[in-house]
């Protein structure tokens, strides 16, 4: 990883520093929860969920851009940018939320600007590789802000996404997520395809949370018995470390960690995840 020192001003100069974050002039509004940050602030660092996530994304980093500066579109608390960072990886992270700006800033996070994509000033063509990890799921019109996404990327630029899978799955969840839809591989490559992306690897990641998903929230939200709060989400996410089902789920993401550090596909799981590249 070089060495050079991340400088902002080679990708926009309308950013305005104050408290060591960047802040835009415009502000961003976001189909998100206001206390979305700070929720899930609480859940990343024991979260099985959100370190597998972490280590399927940093294999494919590693792989397609690990010498460039990585920009991590909508990156929230900067879980995602801490883990590549820890790992040489230089990041930019590009978050809306101020409360997030601030929780990626207590992360130790220096690169972090509070604005979304358009509003940062961005030179188009400028951006090396980007993710955008459970993030357009909550934009409306995705097919618009993905063909945007593409403009702001180098003409050999990488985009790495995650998103929930299979609408069959949609519960109580995902609306008060403020999400918009959930996808499948096979349409989310199309809109890719559509606003100039070649696909280069895609799979479903998380295929043991298919069933768990739509037993414990798709239809208790059908029914119009579905809890809700942070404590139904902690026990979602952490599993007791002595425990059988501790063993057994570390065996299973172990092993999908390694399908996706070897460009294997995964027939069906809770969400998708792909790489794409600018379509020449």
């Amino acid at each position: 990883m070089s060495e050079i020192p991340f400088n902002i001003n080679q990708y926009t100069n309308t950013l305005t520093k104050k408290e060591g974050i960047f802040f835009s002039k415009n502000k961003s509004e976001i189909s998100y929860p206001k206390d979305g940050n700070d929720a899930c602030f609480t859940l990343e660092e024991n979260s099985f969920w959100f370190k597998h996530r972490n280590n399927c994304i940093l294999s494919l980093v590693d792989k397609y851009g690990k010498d460039k500066p990585f920009f991590d579109i909508g990156g929230g608390n900067g879980f995602v940018s801490k883990e590549l960072e820890n790992h040489g990886i230089q990041t930019c992270l590009i978050e809306p939320g101020v409360k997030g700006c601030i929780n990626a800033k207590k992360r130790g996070l220096k690169n972090i600007v509070c604005s979304d994509l358009n509003n940062a000033g961005f030179k188009k063509g400028s951006i090396p590789i980007a993710g955008l990890f459970d993030v357009i799921e909550h934009i409306e019109n995705d097919v618009d802000f993905l063909r945007e996404t593409n403009h702001y990327l180098m003409a050999d630029g990488i985009l790495v996404i995650t998103a929930p899978a299979y609408q069959f799955l949609w519960s109580k969840e995902d609306e008060d997520a403020g999400h918009f839809r959930r996808y499948n591989l096979r349409n989310l490559k199309k809109k890719l395809n559509e606003t100039g992306f070649k696909i280069i690897y895609s799979t479903y990641i998380f295929s043991f949370l298919v069933f768990p998903v739509l037993f414990f929230r798709t239809l208790p939200s059908l029914l119009g018995i579905a809890e809700r709060g942070i404590e139904k989400a902690e026990k979602e996410h952490t599993v007791d470390k002595n425990g059988f089902l501790n063993k057994l789920l570390t065996k299973l993401l172990l092993f999908e960690t390694k399908q996706v550090e070897k460009n294997r596909k995964i027939p069906l799981g809770g969400s998708c995840l792909i790489v794409a590249k600018i379509r020449k």
